[in-house]
């Protein structure tokens, strides 16, 4: 076997959506996500070299199998290569083909840049980086075809009808305004003008080609060559990829086989699109990162990402952010949308392991023995950023470090070997660099978590203990969090709100009823869901799925909840075991309002911490109630001295019929984006003011509607958001409100239920008094609730609640685009379906059911319509089949049809 140090040489969220592949039919953008191979090889100490270069494109090749093709073998989901800018060659190429001089390293960058194949747009598209770069103390020398050999390649028919005109520009630093001296300064200064100029640009050019498009009136295809992508332009890196199959990267781009082209460093990505379409942006290496694996909670990162646009702030950006935004680049797959965030968190001065840190770290929350200082950190960034979760091996660089980190579970295989002469391999696998074995001297794999580091500069492999420590020493985190974290744990509300406040207040057995069957309350309710949840605190599970009527279809007035599905992880095999691992689970989040993604200060450790969803109902009375002034929960806060609050009526008139929640849901929106851009933090959606006259609005179409108001106006996390809501009581009632975007829930219909419920004896049959306390029985309850939550995020390969909420990880079946686009933008209901009218008349219908329709009351018992009807809650048969209710596959007449065709042979029967 050959080793890497011989000699010798061996070949080895805006909707922008050009340059991306475009929603048609059932195809969705957003449904990309990558399970790939990725590695990289490093050179600890001495010069580039050529032979690193062709061990990286050597681990490419025999990572082929983690890669993939479609019917074509020839044509691949995409590979790629990002090395350490190779100056030698740079230099050369420059001087040979446009008779450039470069100035000195770190005063320039080369990128790879993907252009129309349209004359005049691509001459548009370079114009526009121009100017940009002009704009931003910087000057694009000159463009560079780059050589390229699709037949040597042997690229396949869509390769090559997808493939765009490949070119690099040389840009140089003309900025003399800064007065640093620092060469570590200058070089972050110029990365973050070029990151301006680049989203600028692309944005812009992005803008042409879809006008252009429009305007020829050509169809948009999935694999279109009208394409503007600039894949990496750094003073430190330099990335080559495209629309292929790992062997034909070096065969198609000749730059990649000259002798002069050495490098220290190799990073390499062989994609298997898992459900996509692949295309040449897409290929890996991103600008900063490879990644294997899928980031489960992406469309939830991207919608907050979107939502902190509106603080964002650096004194070398700001007169140039408006136009850099979004951050996120649309159309992107996860991988990609991640890249994007980095290569922010990183521009604005934080070291790269610390960003990585930040979007991936480690299982903290139930780690007694982790150092204090470490949690601290991210106790503090726990505020800032929600983790990017799911199955992840990230490899990442900017060119002067090199790493790799695991995700928190340890899903995606990470090994590395070092060799006793300074080179260090990563990969999906071993094997894939031939290396000597009397040579190596340390491997392993990289653990849950933890995350291994070269610094290329200082030429030695840095300790996950180091890093942390390191990262953790960087601010007094622990002393900003004892100034200016809270939590609203139920052991301080005698502190704050005094033992005389009473529990929570039960309403007559009448009143109650009516509530229950307005919210859609049945016996079927207190039976199967509620009562599992108290008795064996877990979610109640059956064996036979449901064959119920879907929501869009049947007869009976259903709650929005009924027309979601929970979605599944299209990779995370195994999924995560919430009870067995549980000690990488965690339910709880920090809120209230988040400062300056770019920036770090005390402000950014304030904030409430829940380690519950649910609020108990003393935890909503403290959470009401708590002063706001110097003793309040965000007063060490910079940005507000108070946390002000403000109660919005979830309800609409009676008399105003259908046309009524319309109207409610723009009263609701309208109001809490004026609160929260005065400076209102606490913004509580509450169906309390249901009566006869006035009807609910369903919870989730409320709070779903307001998330999205305030994500719009890039407001929402200047808020918390608390949903007080008497229709949720379920686990799957409880995690849509929270995917889609609330901060806490108050069940209090619930709570009173279970409390009527064991003091009528229902918890032990034949007793006449309660068998739980009023504490112990709400606590099972949320401790139920918890669990369920916890096993739906498992399913979905999600460890926080933090990166849950707001995710949006559902399928709506049967409601309209009206529904959709006002309340669940970015959910998916492929069938269209059922508009607000439709749901309105059935809250409506619900409501009568519950207090009885206008017409029908009697004029002096307008208060007391319950008491008059039959005191039990009704039964639709939603989950057992019972005459006159909800219509089932399999009910009495279909089973016994079935026997007598299988008894008797009877076709008609069997039809």
């Amino acid at each position: 076997m050959s080793d890497p140090a011989g000699d010798g040489p061996q070949r080895g969220c805006h909707a922008r959506a050009c340059g991306s592949a475009r929603a048609q039919g059932l195809y969705r953008t957003e449904f990309e996500h990558d399970a790939c191979g990725i590695g990289f090889v490093a050179k600890l100490q001495g010069r580039p070299s050529r032979r690193l270069v062709d061990h990286a494109l050597g681990m490419l090749v025999r990572m082929d199998h983690r890669g993939a093709s479609g019917a074509e073998s020839n044509t691949g989901d995409g590979a790629g290569i990002l090395i350490r800018t190779p100056d030698s060659f740079l230099r050369r190429v420059a001087r040979q083909d446009l008779g450039l001089e470069l100035p000195a390293p770190g005063r320039y960058a080369a990128g790879l840049v993907f252009l129309p194949e349209d004359d005049d747009l691509s001459n548009a598209c370079r114009a526009e980086l121009a100017g940009r770069l002009d704009d931003l103390g910087s000057e694009a020398l000159g463009w560079r075809a780059v050589p390229t050999s699709a037949a040597r390649a042997d690229l396949g028919p869509t390769a090559l009808r997808s493939m765009p005109r490949i070119e690099m520009v040389f840009v140089a630093d003309r900025d003399d305004t800064s007065t640093t001296t620092e060469e570590a300064e200058r070089r972050l200064s110029f990365a973050r003008r070029l990151f301006a100029a680049r989203k600028i640009a692309t944005h812009r050019g992005r803008d042409l080609i879809e006008a252009h498009t429009s305007s020829s009136n050509r169809s948009p295809t999935l694999f279109s060559p009208a394409l503007f992508s600039i894949c990496s332009l750094a003073p430190d890196t330099l990335v080559y990829k495209g629309m292929l199959l790992p062997h034909q990267l070096e065969l198609f781009f000749d730059d990649l086989a000259a002798p002069d082209f050495r490098s220290r460093l190799g990073m390499v990505h062989s994609r298997f699109s898992t459900n996509t379409f692949p295309s040449w942006d897409r290929a890996q290496p991103n600008r900063m990162m490879s990644h294997n694996g899928e980031i489960n909670t992406v469309r939830g990162n991207v919608a907050w990402m979107g939502a902190r646009e509106g603080r964002l702030s650096h004194p070398e950006l700001d007169a140039h952010l408006h136009q850099m935004l979004p951050i996120v680049e649309p159309g992107g797959s996860d991988s990609g949308n991640f890249d994007n965030v980095l290569e922010l968190l990183t521009l604005s001065g934080r070291p790269i392991a610390e960003a990585v840190m930040m979007m991936v770290p480690e299982a903290w929350q139930n780690q007694d023995a982790m150092d204090p200082g470490r949690q601290s950190f991210y106790r503090t960034h726990a505020g800032l950023m929600e983790p990017w979760d799911g199955p992840a091996s990230i490899a990442f660089t900017d060119g002067r470090v090199v790493g790799a980190v695991l995700d928190r579970n340890g899903l995606r295989p990470s090994r590395f070997q070092v060799t006793s002469d300074g080179w260090v391999v990563m990969a999906s696998e071993v094997g894939v660099v031939p290396l000597e074995p009397s040579r190596i001297v340390r491997s392993g794999r990289v653990e849950p978590g933890r995350m291994l580091l070269m610094d290329l500069d200082e030429g030695r492999i840095v300790g996950d203990d180091e890093i942390k420590a390191s990262a953790a020493a960087r601010h007094p985190y622990a002393e900003w969090l004892e100034a200016g974290r809270r939590s609203l744990d139920s052991t301080t509300v005698a502190d704050h709100v005094g033992e005389a406040t009473s529990p929570e207040a039960a309403s007559s057995p009448s009143r109650r009823l009516a509530r229950q069957t307005a919210f859609g309350y049945t016996v079927e309710t207190l039976r199967f869901m509620l009562r599992p949840l108290v008795e064996q605190k877990r979610d109640p599970v059956g064996s036979m799925g449901n064959d119920a009527a879907l929501a869009c279809l049947s007869e009976q007035p259903r709650l929005v909840y009924d027309y979601f599905k929970q979605l599944f992880a299209q990779v995370t095999n195994p999924a995560i075991d919430s009870i067995r691992e549980d000690i990488v689970m965690s339910l709880e989040t920090v809120v209230g309002p988040k400062g300056n993604l770019l920036d770090l200060g005390p402000e950014h450790a304030s904030g409430l911490e829940l380690r519950h969803p649910l609020l108990s109902p003393e935890q909503m009375r403290l959470l009401e109630q708590w002063p706001t002034g110097a003793d309040g929960p965000s007063a060490p806060a910079a940005s507000t001295s108070s946390w002000s609050r403000i109660h919005l009526d979830a309800t609409w008139p009676r008399a105003q019929g259908e046309a009524g929640l319309a109207e409610a849901l723009s009263r609701l929106e309208h109001q809490a984006v004026e609160a929260v851009a005065r400076g209102v933090v606490l913004v509580v959606l509450s169906d309390r003011a249901q009566s006869e006259d006035r009807v609910a609005v369903p919870a989730l179409l409320a709070s779903g509607a307001v998330h999205q108001a305030l994500l719009r106006e890039r407001l929402r996390t200047q808020a918390i958001l608390v949903t007080e809501t008497g229709e949720a009581r379920e686990v799957h009632h409880h995690a849509l409100l929270l995917g889609f975007g609330v901060d806490a829930i108050h069940p209090y219909l619930a709570y009173e239920s279970l409390l009527a419920a064991d003091a009528d004896g229902r918890f032990r049959e034949g007793e006449d008094t309660g068998l739980f306390s009023e504490t112990e029985l709400l606590e099972r309850y949320r401790v139920g609730v918890g669990k369920g939550l916890l096993k739906v995020m498992a399913k979905m390969g999600i460890s926080t609640l933090a990166s849950y909420k707001g995710a949006q990880i559902f399928e709506a079946v049967g409601l309209g685009a009206e529904v959709m686009e006002r309340c669940f933008a970015g959910c998916v209901s492929r069938l269209g379906g059922v508009d607000l009218a439709t749901l309105a008349d059935e809250a409506i219908a619900r409501h009568d059911d519950g207090f009885g329709a206008p017409h029908a009351r009697d004029e002096h018992a307008a208060t007391n319509t319950a008491a008059i009807r039959e005191q039990e809650l009704g039964n639709r048969g939603e989950f057992h089949w019972r005459p006159g209710g909800e219509r089932h596959m399999w009910s009495p007449t279909a089973i016994g049809r079935l026997q007598q065709a299988a008894r008797s042979n009877d076709t008609a029967a069997y039809w």
